[in-house]
């Protein structure tokens, strides 16, 4: 179980924080998608800066369980969030994929922390 949860929360730390830097570069792609939500620009930092706090919180989890079930819980209701703004958009899969995806790594990662 916990190389599981290893390999879960690495995959997780990985992608929140590489989601957040492809906003903090502003790559057209990203910041379309996020326009197309709704998300100002003046909100992007914000946003990046929390899946960068979540994917840290993650990785300090190693050692903190507390630390690492709050942080995966939080990455699992940012990108419900993300996943709800695009469907009520009715917006396809092909636009929120990445954010599906992540949100199905922060689910399994948080159910993991749980059994820890």
């Amino acid at each position: 179980m916990k190389i599981a949860l290893i390999i879960f929360g690495s995959l997780l730390a990985f992608a929140s924080i590489g989601s957040a830097i492809a906003k903090l570069k502003k790559v057209p792609d990203v910041m379309a998608s996020m326009e197309s939500v709704g998300v100002k620009p003046s909100q992007v930092p914000a946003l990046a800066f929390l899946e960068i706090a979540g994917g840290l919180g993650v990785i300090a989890g190693i050692w903190s369980p507390a630390l690492g079930l709050l942080a995966s819980a939080c990455l699992v209701l940012y990108f419900v969030g993300a996943v709800v703004s695009h469907i009520s958009k009715k917006h396809g899969p092909a636009d929120f994929g990445a954010a599906l995806g992540i949100l199905i790594i922060a689910v399994v990662t948080t159910v993991l922390q749980l059994q820890r």
